[in-house]
């Protein structure tokens, strides 16, 4: 733990939401990692002390994730069916691993985002 977890009333410094999301780091310190595993919320921040319990964010990180792949897989999906015209296989065979791929790794860093919003909408709870 660091000299700063023992203060109390210690003053952190403001973390870009999207910044602290994108590193999936603590969004209070912006140093501590957040998730411990693949998708779980780590209990509390390492290095500043901070309870990241409280944080829940829902179905949210999901629905946004569908969305941005729906964006992105569906026209690529058209232009492969338009330009090469390929047997139904070929679909089922390519854009399976796609879309599971792409949802592993925008899933975590959409979470943190959110996670991350969330501290800094409700950081008078956090703060004191």
């Amino acid at each position: 733990m660091s000299d700063r977890t023992a203060s109390p009333g210690a003053r952190w410094p403001e973390i870009p939401p999207f910044s602290a999301g994108l590193r999936c780091r603590c969004p209070r310190c912006g140093e501590g990692k957040l998730f411990v595993g693949l998708l779980t919320v780590a209990p509390r921040c390492t290095v500043c002390g901070l309870d990241l319990s409280r944080h829940d964010t829902g179905d949210g990180p999901a629905v946004f994730v569908i969305l941005v792949l729906g964006i992105v897989v569906v026209p690529l999906a058209l232009m492969l069916e338009s330009f090469a015209a390929p047997p139904i296989w070929v679909h089922l065979l390519v854009w399976p691993p796609v879309i599971l791929g792409l949802a592993i790794l925008l899933l975590r860093p959409m979470k943190a985002t959110m996670v991350a919003y969330h501290f800094k909408n409700l950081r008078h709870e956090y703060d004191g």
